[in-house]
């Protein structure tokens, strides 16, 4: 049986076909665009939180904006140290979700380094734990002259160019460090922490 044409000639019954698919076609499309977003969101949120990976390029945790790779240059020797988060360079997703995540950036002289641990600085600049491994505080501080990262919460006192010793205070074990290298003259997450972040349990 033929489809009926309305008073123009038109095949109402094709045309209602056709409004049909077109609809379902733009629901489905909708629904795909919104699922895909949420997919997206789950992932940045996510990595957000993810621990620094290898590749991670370092950003200044105090900047605003979209996060931009720190240069050696942006550190100078026995310099205030500055707080870092870690981000992927390939999603710009900053990892600053978690406070574990924050890094405290120091540069010093490469000779006073010990060798066992240049090996995870770049050219004097070392990266360690921005938390306390007493109580889990933030650590901002480094004292130049006692060669010193201070927390000032418990007085606990690390030394960083012996791979975060502890010198003073309640702090019951070093402030792990995090392994960096430049590329390009930026600084760039080369390792894991080599020890546990946060305070101790």
């Amino acid at each position: 049986m033929k489809n009926q044409l309305d008073e123009n000639g038109c095949d109402c019954e094709s045309i209602c076909n056709l409004s049909r698919r077109n609809a379902l076609k733009l629901t489905t499309g909708i629904i795909l665009g919104i699922a895909a977003g949420i997919s997206t969101n789950l992932r940045a949120e996510e990595e957000n939180e993810a621990r620094p990976a290898v590749g991670d390029c370092l950003a200044d945790a105090d900047a605003e904006g979209r996060p931009v790779a720190l240069n050696i240059n942006d550190l100078v020797i026995g310099g205030k140290p500055i707080v870092a988060y870690p981000f992927n360079p390939k999603t710009g997703v900053l990892k600053d979700g978690s406070r574990l995540n924050k890094v405290l950036l120091l540069r010093v002289a490469t000779e006073s380094i010990s060798e066992e641990i240049i090996k995870n600085s770049a050219d004097g600049v070392l990266a360690y734990s921005g938390v306390c491994t007493h109580k889990g505080c933030d650590i901002t501080s480094y004292n130049t002259k006692d060669n010193a990262i201070v927390c000032f919460c418990h007085f606990s006192k690390f030394q960083p160019t012996s791979g975060g010793e502890v010198l003073s205070g309640p702090a019951p074990r070093n402030l792990p460090m995090l392994p960096i290298k430049l590329d390009n003259q930026h600084l760039v997450v080369a390792g894991e922490f080599l020890s546990k972040p946060g305070a101790t349990n």
